[in-house]
Order: C-alpha cells, then sequence, then structure tokens
C-alpha cells in the first residue's frame, strides 16, 4: 500500500550541476568533483545521478596538453544530472554551496 511518504519519495525534482574540474598537463581530471557534493549528502537525498559531459580546459593547445605558463587555465567543467527526492531539495542544494565546486545548478523540473 502506497502512504503519504512512499508517494513524498516516488516523485523527483531533478538539478543540473556543473562542477568546476581541475586538470594535469594532459587536460585528464586531477580530481572528482561529485565527490565534494556526495561527502555533504544524506541518505536518500538523491535518488540517482547521470554524467553529461566533460569540457576540457581552454588552455589545451593543439599538441593536447598545457603549456608551463597556462596553469591559470587548467580549469574544465564536469557536468551532471541529479534526480533529488521531492522534500529533499533544500539539502542538495546545501550540499552544492557547501561543495566549492559547483559553478552552475539548474533546477529542471518534477517528475
Amino acid at each position: 500500500m502506497e502512504t503519504n511518504e512512499t508517494r513524498q519519495y516516488l516523485s523527483i525534482v531533478r538539478y543540473r550541476v556543473t562542477f568546476m574540474e581541475r586538470t594535469n598537463a594532459g587536460g585528464e581530471p586531477s580530481e572528482r568533483p561529485p565527490g565534494y557534493l556526495e561527502i555533504d549528502l544524506a541518505d536518500g537525498v538523491v535518488l540517482d545521478r547521470a554524467f553529461i559531459e566533460r569540457t576540457p580546459p581552454d588552455a589545451l593547445h593543439s599538441a593536447d596538453t598545457l603549456e608551463e605558463n597556462d596553469n591559470f587555465l587548467s580549469i574544465g567543467s564536469e557536468t551532471w544530472e541529479y534526480d533529488v527526492a521531492r522534500g529533499r531539495d533544500r539539502e542538495f542544494l546545501a550540499a552544492v554551496k557547501n561543495s566549492q565546486m559547483a559553478i552552475e545548478c539548474v533546477p529542471l523540473g518534477e517528475e
């Protein structure tokens, strides 16, 4: 039997989050940005997530490596979509803010 509590978690709010992604000289990620978000999330806040895209750093040149003076441009981005349990979006948004790695967080709607 479906209760109000069960029904509450059957619907979701979807967010698209773009994280700052530090890279090494070859443009490969040197850390895992979503991990900074996951640290602050309680169980049951995120029901599902999906990787969307990775944007390489602007400083990559035709040799596919960063030059010595391009280290400050070694930031790319990584975008994910998160399905958040309805009623738990405040917790999710607080974790996004606390991650200090999110560049953008856009609500995509409810399902």
